[in-house]
């Protein structure tokens, strides 16, 4: 009989990326301030598995992921925009911040992911001018 992957166990897998669940100091930090839907009752989940890709934090409901980067060489880069790219074709808006903006500038950070989640995309945009059904 095939083994069935559960999907407990799928997480524990993308988790094995990284050496730890939270692995920088600024990943704890801002976890404080996401976990327990503790910023404007959004609810967070970190080290979400995505494709295949594990993002820092997401928050599922609004589609908004909130990645953290560290002092990484330029080849990465290119990795994080195929990721970026990746995710955003699955509907996802992605924000990123350095890891010294996050640990130097918390509550600037937190600012910015509460415009990030008042921001978000109706599920239908509007008509353009001229299309849709309506007179005018």
């Amino acid at each position: 009989m095939p083994a069935t992957l559960h999907p407990s166990r799928l997480l524990g897998e993308g988790r094995g990326m990284y050496p730890s669940p939270l692995q920088t100091d600024a990943e704890r930090r801002l976890w404080a301030h996401l976990r327990d839907r503790r910023l404007v009752g959004a609810k967070f989940a970190r080290q979400v598995p995505i494709g295949p890709y594990v993002v820092d934090f997401c928050c599922r409901e609004l589609k908004l992921i909130v990645e953290l980067d560290g002092g990484q060489p330029a080849m990465r880069a290119a990795y994080d925009g195929e990721r970026t790219a990746f995710l955003e074709r699955l509907g996802h808006r992605v924000v990123r911040f350095w890891d010294n903006e996050v640990l130097g500038n918390t509550e600037g950070v937190l600012v910015r992911i509460v415009e990030a989640l008042a921001a978000r995309p109706s599920p239908r945009p509007s008509p353009q001018r001229g299309e849709g059904g309506g007179r005018g």
